[in-house]
C-alpha cells in the first residue's frame, strides 16, 4: 500500500487508544455514501492490521477480537475480508520466512468462527483450505471442479425438435396463437410454454424461434410478446444469432425479406433487449458496398449532366434514351436489410438506433429512399405538432390532428422553439434535400421558422435569452441551407412552397439571404446525385427555352421559364445572365418573360446579378483598355429594367455599389445610373435638344413630359422603392459623398495605367450618375428626409472632403425647401394677400435661412478671396437654379399644346373603345391643368427671386482690389466649376452673368467678363473630359446668343446695355457713379469688340485641331459643334476652320476613326452655316467720317490691328487700354464738329499704347539697320520670311513726313484720357517725358486707388512677357486680318480714311497687346477730374485741326508720287490687280483663303514655329504675297519711347524703297478696283 492507514503509535498504545482509533476509522469508513471508495478503504485498513500480526508486531488474540468486532458494521464484511485474506494468501506463499506464513495461517484459523466457510473456499487457494482443514485433500477438490465444469459448458441437453415431438410445438402454436383480448397475460403464457418444454422435452431455441415467428405474424401484439421474450430469453445474444438465422435466409437471390421481420427486430432493439451491434453484423449489404455504390450513383449522375451539355445528334439522342430505359428496368434494386430496419425504427419511433444506422452511411443516403424520408417525415410531423399549433398555424388553417406515437420512448414533441435544438433539427439536417417528399412537413418547418422570426423581432430580452435566440436563429439558417432550399430543388415546380419559403426568408436581413443564395447555387448542386441531375436537366431545359425566345413568344417561354424557375431559380438565371451578356437584344424579352416568377426569384435574381457584376474572373474593361466591357453594359441595363418593373429589393445591389466605391472601383456606377434612370424617369444626357433644355428649366411635371428622350411613364412606385431602399439602409448621403469624392479619385487614383480615353469616360460616369443621382434625391426626398441626412455645406467640405460644386449641388435642393417651408410658416403668421408683403416675407425667409450658409462658406476659401467676393453673392450664385431666374412660358405652351392635339387625335380615332377615350382624355387634361398651375407658380417664385437680388445686388460685389480680380475670382469660383457641372448649370451661367448685368450690379464689368471667356479658351477645352467639353461648349453658345444678341441690332445694345454700369470702360476700382455716356462703350466699338471675340475663339480652335492630341481635337469639335449656331459668323473666319477641319478628316481617316467622325460630322454642319456667314465688313463697320485726318502713323496699322493675344489670361491692364479706346470714342461724340478727329485721335492713341514694345522685335530691328542692302536684298528674295519689315514698308514716307513728335506724344495722351495735343515737329523726346512727369504732380486729386490698379496690371503683364513673348510674337506677326483699303473716288478721301480707320480687329487688338513696361502703366492710367477733362478737350481740338491740315499737305506729295509709280508699273501688274480687285470686292483683305489658307487664314496666326510658316509662305511669289498677306507694322508703332525716335526714323529712310513697291501696288489694285 502507498499510503498508511494506521501509525505505528496505534499499535504500540493498542490497549489505551489504538484501539478506540482503529475502530472509530472503521466506523467512518464503513458510513461513506461511494460504496467503491468504502470498500476500498476498508480493505486497506484491514489489509495493515493483518499485515501487522504476520511480521509480528501485533498479537493475534488482540487482532482476532477486533476484527470479530468489525463483522457487524456492513453485512459484506466477512466478504471483505475474505478478499483481504485472499491476497494475503498469495502474497504469504511466495515469501522464504516460514514463520509469516504460520502467522498468516494462525489468523485465519482464529477467524474461522466469523467467516463462513464458503466464502473461504471461493477465494483461498486449495492449498491454504487444506492446512486449514477446510478440505481434506486438495487434490480431489481440483479434480472435482474440472469435472463440474465439463458438465456446465461442454455437456448438451437433447431436446425434441419439431418433426419429433409434433403435439408439443403444435400445442405451443395453439398457446401463442390465442386471443389475446382477454385477461391473459405475458406471464400466464410463459407458464404454459415452462410446462410444454418440461412436457414434451421441447428444445428452449426452438420455442423462442416460434414465439418470435408468432410475434411476426402477430406484430401489432407488441404488448404482449416484447414481456414474454422479454421473461423468457436467457441472454440477448442467443435471440440476436436467431433473428440473425432469419434475416439470413432472406438474402437469397430471390427473397425478400418481409417488413414484419424489420418490425420485430426493430422493437427488440427499441426495448433494449438485442443491441443494434449485435444484430447489424447479421444484415446485408456490407457497408463498404453501400458506399461503392453510392459513388457510382455520383459518378452516373454527372455523366448524364455531360451528356445533356454535350452537343448530340438527335438520332443518338433517343438511342441514349432508350438504352437508359432498357437499364432502369433490368437493374432492379437489391434488398437492404439495413434500410428496412432504419424504417421499421422510424416507424416506431426510435430515432436513436435509427440514427445510429445514418451515421454508418454516405450522407442522405439512407433518405435518398423515398420510404425512409417518408417515415423519418412521419416522425418529424409528431415531434413538431404541439408547437405548429402554437406558433405555425396560420390564422383560419384547420389542419388535420395527428395522433402521437404510443410508444413513450420515442422523441418527445416538442413544446418551445428550445425544445427544438433537441431532435427536430437533426432529424431535418438527416433528412436533407429529400424533405421535398412532403411539402406539407415543408411548409410547417417553413411556418415555425416565421413564427420564431416574429419572436426573435420582437423587443424586452434579457442577454440570455438573447444568446438563446441567436443560437436558434443560426439553426434556422443551417436548416433553410441545408433542408428547405436543396428541398425546393427537388420538388416538381411547386409555386406556392417558394412564396411559403419567401415568407420566411423576407424577415432575414438581405446579407443572410444573399449568402443561402450563395450556397444553394455553387455548393448544394454537387452534394448529392439527385441534385447533380436536376442542375443538368434546368440547364438542358433552360438552353431549349432561351434558344427559342422572341418578343413574339414572351408569354408562352414566361410561362415556361417560369414554371422552370420555381424550382432552380440560381441555375436558370445564371444561365440567362450568362447569354444576356453576350446577347444584349434578349434584354427587352427576358425582362417581360419574367413576369411568372415568385418573390423569392426576383429576389434570387437581384442575388445573381450581383454575382455576375462581381465576377472576379470577367475583365470590366474591352482589350483595347479604352472603353467598358459589353457584358458589364449589358447587365447594367438588365438591372435597370428588371428593378424598375418588378418589385425586387434594391439594398444588395446598392450596397454592392457602395462598396466598390469605396474600394475605389467606379466601374460598377453604370449600374446605379441605369437603375436610376430605369425607377426614377431621370435621364442624365448632354445631347438635349434646346427644347427639352428649356423644358428642364421648369417645374418636375415640365421636366418629366419634356425634358426626357424616353418618356418613361409610372415611376411613381418604382421610384418610391429606391428611395425607401435608400433610406432605410442609410445609403443616400454615403453614394453621394463616395461619388463626389471618387470624381478625383478617377483620374488620381484608379486611372494611373488606364488609357486617358477610358480615365474620362470613367469620371464623366462618376459625374453623370452623381448629377442624376442628387436630382432623385432632391426630387424624391421630402424636405424632414434630405435636410436630415444632408449635413451643412461647410461639414461637407471641410469633413468630408466634397468638392464644392458637388457640395454646393446636394445642398442647394435643401436650400429650396427650408426657404420655401419657411415662407410659409411667415405667411402663416401674418395672413395677407397683398403682393409686396409677400415678397418681402420671402426676403425675410430668405435671410433666415441663408444667413447661416453664409457664414459657414467663409471657412471655404481663404480670407483674400472675401475682398472682392461677398459670402452673400458666392451663395447665391451656387445656391439658385435656372428654374429661380426664368420661366420657360414656350415650354410649358409647347407642351399644352401636344396634349391637346393628343386628345384631338384621340377622340378622332374609332378604334379606341369609348372608356378608354375616356380615360386618355381625362389623363391629358389633368396634365393641362398640372403644367398651367405649375407655371402660375413658377411665374410668382421667379418674381420673388428677381426682387430678392435687386436688394441683395448692392452688396454682392465689394472691389477692394481690381475689378479684374474680382471678375478673376468669379470667374474662377463661380462660373468655370459649375458650367461644366452639368448641361442645365451650363445654362444657368451664362444667364446669371446676364442677370447680374441687367441687375446693374455695382464693381461688375460686363465686358471684362465676357472677354476673359472668350479671349484664350485652349487650355479650358483641353483640360475637360468629353461630357465637361459639351456642357462647356453650351455655356459658350448660350454667352455668345447674348452678344450675338446685341451685336445684331443697335436698338438692343442700347436698351440693354446703352447705360449699364457693365458697359463702363473706364475701370476705376470702386466709387465710380457711371453717369457719363462718353464712358460707356458705344455701340459701334462694341462689334469691334465682338469681331475680336470671335477672332480670338478661332484662333484657339486652330491651335487645338493643330496640336495633333486627342483630347484638344475631340474637346474642341464637340465645343465648336456646340456652338455652331452663334459661332463663326465671319466669312473668313468659318473658312479658316473649314479648312483646319477638312486636314483633320484627312488625317485621322485611318487613324483615330472618332475623331475623324466628329470632324466630319462638324464640317457637314459647318458648310450648312456657310449660307449664314457674312464679310468682314458687314460684321463690323470699317468706315470712319471723313473728316478724319489722324496721321498714319498715329494708328494701328494693318500689320497690327489683329495680333493675337501673347499671354493665356488677360491683365486688367490691356483689358483696360481697349475700353479706355472705346470710351475715348464716346466721348468724341460730345463734340459733333470734331467728332470724326476726336474718335480717329483717341482710338489710335489708346492702341498705339496698348501695343507691347517686343525684346524680339527690337533686336530684329538692329539687325536689320545694320546689316544694310545686304539684309534689304534677302528679304525681297525671300517675302514670307520677315512679314514685319513689309508691314512697315507701306508707311515708309508717311511716317518721314509726319516724324515723331505725334508717336512720343501717344502715351501721355492715353495717360490722361483727354490731354491736349502738342505739335509733335515742334517737341522733342525729351521735352515730352518732362511734361508728362508734370503733368502727373498736377493732377486734381484723383484718388490713388486706380493709379495702384494699373501699377498692378503693369507688373502683371511684365512678368507673363517674360514666358510668353517669344513664341506668341512670332504667332502674331502672321496675322491674316485683311489689309484696311476701301475703293474711294478721290485719292485723298482714300488716303485719310487709310490714315484714320483701324483694321478689321482694331478696336479688338488694343487687348491683345497687354504686355507693357511697368514705368510706362503709371502714365498710362493717371485720372483727372472733369474740370481738366474739358480744357484738355479744348486744347486737343485745336492741335488736331492744325495737324491734320499739315497731314493733308503732305499726304497730296505722296499721293503724286505714288500715281507716278503706278503709271510706270501698270502693264507688268495687271494680274495682281485684277486679283486685288476681286478681294476688294469681297471686302476681306486677305488673299484667297481656300487657294492660300496656309498663308492667309487665321490659322497663321496659331502658335506654331516661325520657321515653318516662313516656309510655308516662301511657296507663293513676291508679288501675289506682296497683295495677299496683310502688312505688318512694327509691334513698337504703338508705343514709341523716346529714347528709340531718332534710331526708327533713321530706318524708315532706309526702308523707302523696298516700300515703295508695296504702295505702288496697293494703288494700283485701288484703282482697278474703281
Amino acid at each position: 500500500m502507498a499510503t498508511r492507514i494506521i501509525p505505528a503509535d496505534w499499535i504500540k498504545n493498542w490497549e489505551k487508544s489504538g484501539k478506540h482509533e482503529f475502530v472509530q476509522l472503521c466506523k467512518n469508513l464503513a458510513y461513506k455514501t461511494n460504496h467503491d471508495s468504502t470498500i476500498k478503504d476498508i480493505q486497506a485498513a484491514l489489509y495493515e492490521l493483518c499485515w501487522h500480526v504476520i511480521q509480528g508486531n501485533f498479537k493475534l488474540d488482540l487482532s482476532a477480537s477486533v476484527l470479530c468486532d468489525m463483522m457487524d458494521l456492513r453485512d459484506d464484511m466477512p466478504s471483505i475480508l475474505a478478499d483481504v485474506f485472499s491476497i494475503l494468501d498469495i502474497e504469504t506463499s511466495s515469501l522464504e520466512e516460514k514463520n509469516k506464513r504460520d502467522h498468516y495461517t494462525q489468523l485465519v484459523g482464529a477467524c474461522l468462527f466469523f467467516v463462513p466457510d464458503a466464502i473461504l473456499k471461493e477465494r483461498l487457494d486449495p492449498e491454504t483450505l487444506e492446512s486449514l482443514g477446510l478440505i481434506k485433500q486438495a487434490h480431489q477438490f481440483n479434480q472435482k471442479i474440472v469435472k463440474i465444469k465439463t458438465k456446465l459448458f461442454y455437456k448438451q441437453q437433447k431436446f425434441n425438435l419439431l418433426r419429433e415431438e409434433n403435439e408439443g410445438y403444435a400445442k405451443l402454436i395453439t398457446e401463442l396463437g390465442q386471443d389475446l383480448s382477454g385477461n391473459i397475460t405475458s406471464h400466464i403464457v410463459l407458464e404454459s410454454i415452462k410446462s410444454l418444454i418440461g412436457c414434451f422435452n421441447l428444445d428452449p431455441n426452438r420455442v423462442l424461434d416460434i414465439i418470435l415467428e408468432v410475434y411476426e405474424c402477430r406484430s401489432d401484439q407488441d404488448e404482449f410478446f416484447l414481456p414474454l421474450i422479454k421473461s423468457y430469453m436467457c441472454e440477448p445474444l442467443t435471440l440476436c444469432h436467431i433473428l440473425g438465422f432469419k434475416f439470413k435466409f432472406n438474402q437469397e437471390p430471390n427473397e425478400e425479406t418481409p417488413t414484419s421481420l424489420y418490425h420485430i427486430a426493430a422493437a427488440l432493439l427499441h426495448h433494449n433487449l438485442i443491441e443494434l451491434e449485435d444484430i447489424y453484423v447479421h444484415l446485408m449489404p456490407l457497408d463498404a458496398s453501400i458506399v461503392e455504390e453510392h459513388k457510382r450513383e455520383i459518378t452516373e449522375a454527372k455523366q448524364i449532366a455531360r451528356k445533356l451539355t454535350m452537343v448530340v445528334v438527335p438520332s443518338e439522342k433517343t438511342e441514349d434514351k432508350e438504352r437508359e430505359k432498357e437499364e432502369e428496368k433490368n437493374d432492379k434494386a437489391p434488398d437492404n436489410q439495413k434500410l428496412g430496419l432504419l424504417e421499421a425504427l422510424l416507424r416506431i419511433g426510435d430515432w436513436h438506433h435509427a440514427q445510429s444506422i445514418m451515421d454508418q452511411m454516405p450522407s442522405f443516403y439512407a433518405t435518398s429512399h423515398k420510404a425512409i424520408a417518408l417515415a423519418l417525415c412521419q416522425l418529424l410531423h409528431l415531434t413538431v405538432e404541439p408547437l405548429y399549433r402554437r406558433a405555425g398555424v396560420p390564422k383560419g388553417a384547420k389542419g388535420c390532428l395527428l395522433r402521437p406515437l404510443k410508444n413513450k420512448r420515442a422523441p418527445r414533441p416538442a413544446e418551445s422553439f428550445e425544445d427544438l435544438r433537441r431532435d427536430v433539427f437533426s432529424m431535418l439536417c438527416y433528412l436533407g434535400p429529400h424533405l421535398s417528399h412532403d411539402p406539407i412537413l415543408f411548409a410547417k418547418i417553413v411556418r415555425l421558422g416565421k413564427g420564431f422570426m416574429k419572436e426573435y423581432q420582437s423587443e424586452g430580452r434579457n442577454d440570455n435569452v438573447k444568446d438563446k435566440m441567436d443560437t436558434l436563429l443560426s439553426c434556422f439558417l443551417s436548416i433553410a441551407d441545408q433542408v428547405l432550399l436543396p428541398s425546393l430543388s427537388l420538388m416538381e415546380c411547386n409555386a406556392c412552397m417558394s412564396e411559403e419559403l419567401w415568407g420566411l426568408f423576407k424577415l432575414f436581413p438581405y446579407q443572410h439571404r444573399y449568402r443561402l443564395y450563395g450556397q444553394w447555387k455553387n455548393e448544394t448542386y454537387t452534394s448529392h446525385p439527385l441534385l447533380v441531375k436536376v442542375k443538368a436537366q434546368t440547364v438542358d431545359r433552360a438552353k431549349y427555352i432561351m434558344k427559342r425566345l422572341t418578343k413574339e413568344n414572351v408569354k408562352p417561354s414566361g410561362r415556361q421559364i417560369g414554371k422552370l424557375s420555381h424550382s432552380n431559380p440560381t441555375i436558370l438565371f445564371d444561365y440567362i445572365l450568362s447569354q444576356i451578356q453576350w446577347y444584349d437584344n434578349l434584354i427587352g424579352p427576358v425582362v417581360d418573360s419574367l413576369k411568372y416568377l415568385t418573390s423569392l426569384n426576383y429576389d434570387v435574381m437581384a442575388y445573381c446579378i450581383i454575382e455576375a457584376l462581381a465576377n472576379p474572373e470577367k475583365e470590366k474593361m474591352k482589350h483595347d483598355d479604352t472603353t467598358i466591357s459589353s457584358w458589364l453594359q449589358s447587365l447594367a441595363s438588365l438591372c435597370g429594367a428588371v428593378f424598375r418593373k418588378y418589385p425586387i429589393e434594391l439594398a444588395g445591389l446598392l450596397q454592392y455599389v457602395t462598396n466598390t466605391l469605396k474600394a475605389g472601383k467606379s466601374f460598377d456606377l453604370l449600374i446605379l445610373k441605369e437603375v436610376v434612370q430605369k425607377m426614377a424617369g431621370i435621364e442624365i444626357t448632354d445631347e438635349m435638344t434646346s427644347e427639352q433644355m428649356e423644358a428642364m428649366t421648369g417645374g418636375e411635371q415640365l421636366k418629366a413630359e419634356g425634358g426626357y428622350f424616353g418618356q418613361i411613364r409610372n415611376t411613381k412606385k418604382s421610384s418610391q422603392r429606391l428611395k425607401d431602399a435608400l433610406l432605410d439602409h442609410d445609403l443616400a448621403l454615403p453614394l453621394c459623398l463616395l461619388m463626389a469624392q471618387q470624381r478625383n479619385g478617377v483620374v488620381f487614383l484608379e486611372g494611373g495605367e488606364k488609357h486617358l480615353k477610358l480615365v474620362g469616360k470613367l469620371y464623366d460616369q462618376c459625374h453623370d450618375t452623381l448629377v442624376q443621382f442628387g436630382g432623385f434625391l432632391a426630387s424624391n426626398l421630402s424636405t424632414e428626409d434630405y435636410i436630415k441626412r444632408v449635413p451643412s455645406i461647410d461639414i461637407l467640405c471641410n469633413q468630408f472632403h466634397t468638392p464644392h460644386d458637388a457640395a454646393f449641388f446636394l445642398s442647394r435642393p435643401m436650400y429650396g425647401h427650408q426657404i420655401l417651408s419657411k415662407y410659409d410658416e411667415l405667411k402663416k403668421a401674418e395672413k395677407s394677400n397683398r403682393q409686396q408683403q409677400k415678397v418681402h416675407k420671402y426676403v425675410a425667409a430668405c435671410e433666415l435661412v441663408m444667413s447661416p450658409v453664409h457664414e459657414a462658406v467663409v471657412s471655404l476659401h481663404p480670407p483674400r478671396v472675401w475682398d472682392d467676393l461677398r459670402p452673400q453673392f458666392y451663395a447665391t450664385f451656387w445656391s439658385l437654379t435656372m428654374y429661380d431666374l426664368a420661366v420657360p412660358h414656350t415650354a410649358y405652351d409647347r407642351e399644352v399644346k401636344k396634349l391637346q392635339l393628343q386628345v384631338q387625335v384621340i377622340e378622332e380615332n374609332p378604334d379606341v373603345p369609348m372608356n378608354k377615350k375616356k380615360k386618355e382624355k381625362e389623363r391629358c387634361t389633368a396634365l393641362q391643368e398640372k403644367l398651367q398651375e405649375e407655371e402660375k407658380k413658377q411665374l410668382e417664385h421667379v418674381q420673388r427671386v428677381l426682387h430678392r437680388l435687386k436688394l441683395e445686388k448692392d452688396n454682392w460685389l465689394l472691389a477692394k482690389s481690381t475689378k479684374n480680380e474680382t471678375i478673376t475670382k468669379f470667374l474662377q469660383l463661380c462660373l468655370f466649376p459649375r458650367c461644366i457641372f452639368s448641361a442645365i448649370d451650363a445654362v444657368y451661367c451664362a444667364r446669371f452673368v446676364e442677370l447680374v448685368h441687367q441687375q446693374k450690379t455695382p464693381n461688375f464689368c460686363t465686358l471684362l467678363c465676357y472677354d476673359r471667356v472668350f479671349s484664350d479658351i485652349i487650355y479650358t477645352v483641353a483640360s475637360c473630359t468629353e461630357n465637361e467639353s459639351r456642357r462647356y461648349g453650351r455655356f459658350l453658345c448660350c454667352m455668345l446668343e447674348t452678344v450675338t444678341r446685341w451685336h445684331s441690332d443697335r436698338a438692343v445694345y442700347e436698351k440693354e446695355c446703352g447705360n449699364y454700369p457693365g458697359f463702363l470702360t473706364i475701370f476705376r476700382a470702386t466709387g465710380f457713379d457711371g453717369g457719363n455716356k462718353a464712358d460707356q462703350l458705344d455701340y459701334e466699338n462694341f462689334r469691334h469688340v465682338v469681331h475680336k471675340w470671335h477672332y480670338k475663339l478661332t484662333k484657339a480652335s486652330v491651335h487645338c485641331l493643330e496640336t495633333g492630341e486627342y483630347t484638344h481635337i475631340r474637346n474642341i469639335l464637340i465645343v465648336l459643334t456646340k456652338i455652331l449656331p452663334c459661332y463663326p459668323k465671319v466669312l473668313n473666319l468659318g473658312q479658316a476652320l473649314e479648312c483646319r477641319v477638312h486636314k483633320i478628316c484627312l488625317e485621322e481617316k485611318e487613324k483615330r476613326p472618332d475623331l475623324y467622325a466628329l470632324a466630319m460630322g462638324y464640317s457637314g454642319q459647318l458648310k450648312g452655316r456657310k449660307a449664314h456667314m457674312v464679310p468682314e465688313n458687314e460684321f463690323h463697320h470699317k468706315e470712319q467720317p471723313v473728316r478724319s485726318a489722324t496721321p498714319v502713323s498715329q494708328q494701328n496699322g494693318p500689320g497690327t490691328t489683329a495680333k493675337p493675344a501673347t499671354n493665356s489670361s488677360k491683365t486688367e491692364e490691356g483689358v483696360s487700354e481697349d475700353a479706355d479706346r472705346a470710351k475715348d470714342k464716346s466721348q468724341g461724340a460730345a463734340k459733333p464738329a470734331n467728332k470724326a478727329n476726336s474718335t480717329a485721335a483717341k482710338v489710335t492713341t489708346s492702341n498705339g499704347n496698348g501695343a507691347p514694345n517686343s525684346t524680339k522685335t527690337i533686336k530684329e530691328r538692329d539687325d536689320k539697320e545694320k546689316s544694310g542692302k545686304e539684309k534689304k536684298e534677302k528679304k525681297e528674295k525671300t517675302p514670307g520670311s520677315t512679314l514685319e519689315t513689309k508691314g512697315e514698308s507701306r508707311r515708309e514716307k508717311q511716317r518721314d513726313e509726319r516724324g515723331a513728335g505725334g508717336k512720343e506724344e501717344r502715351a501721355p495722351r492715353e495717360g490722361k484720357e483727354k490731354t491736349p495735343k502738342a505739335d509733335r515737329d515742334k517737341q522733342k523726346a525729351e521735352e515730352k517725358s518732362n511734361k508728362e512727369d508734370n503733368k502727373a504732380k498736377t493732377g486734381n486729386g484723383e484718388p490713388k486707388e486706380p493709379s495702384r490698379e494699373r501699377d498692378t496690371g503693369a507688373k502683371e503683364s511684365k512678368s507673363k512677357e517674360k514666358g510668353g513673348d517669344r513664341s506668341a510674337i512670332s504667332g502674331s506677326l502672321k496675322s491674316p486680318v485683311p489689309r484696311l483699303e476701301s475703293a474711294e473716288s478721290e485719292r485723298d478721301h482714300k488716303r485719310r480714311k487709310l490714315e484714320t480707320h483701324s483694321s478689321p480687329s482694331h478696336s479688338s487688338s488694343v487687348k491683345d497687346n497687354s504686355n507693357e513696361p511697368k514705368d510706362s502703366a503709371s502714365k498710362h492710367h493717371i485720372n483727372y477730374n472733369s474740370v481738366a477733362r474739358s480744357k484738355s478737350r479744348e486744347r486737343e481740338t485745336d492741335k488736331k485741326e492744325s495737324e491734320n491740315t499739315r497731314g493733308r499737305s503732305k499726304e497730296k506729295k505722296t499721293d503724286d508720287k505714288d500715281r507716278k509709280d503706278r503709271k510706270r508699273d501698270h502693264m507688268t501688274t495687271d494680274r495682281e490687280m485684277s486679283l486685288e480687285s476681286k478681294h476688294r470686292k469681297d471686302e476681306n483683305g486677305t488673299n484667297s483663303s481656300n487657294k492660300h489658307s496656309k498663308s492667309a487664314s487665321p490659322s497663321s496666326g496659331s502658335p506654331v514655329s516661325a520657321d515653318k510658316e516662313k516656309t510655308k509662305r516662301s511657296k507663293s511669289s513676291s508679288k501675289e504675297k506682296g497683295e495677299s498677306a496683310k502688312p505688318e507694322r512694327n509691334s513698337s508703332g504703338g508705343k514709341k519711347e523716346s529714347r528709340h525716335d531718332k534710331e526708327k526714323s533713321d530706318k524708315k529712310e532706309k526702308r523707302d524703297s523696298s516700300g515703295g513697291k508695296d504702295e505702288k501696288k496697293h494703288h494700283k489694285s485701288s484703282d482697278k478696283h474703281r
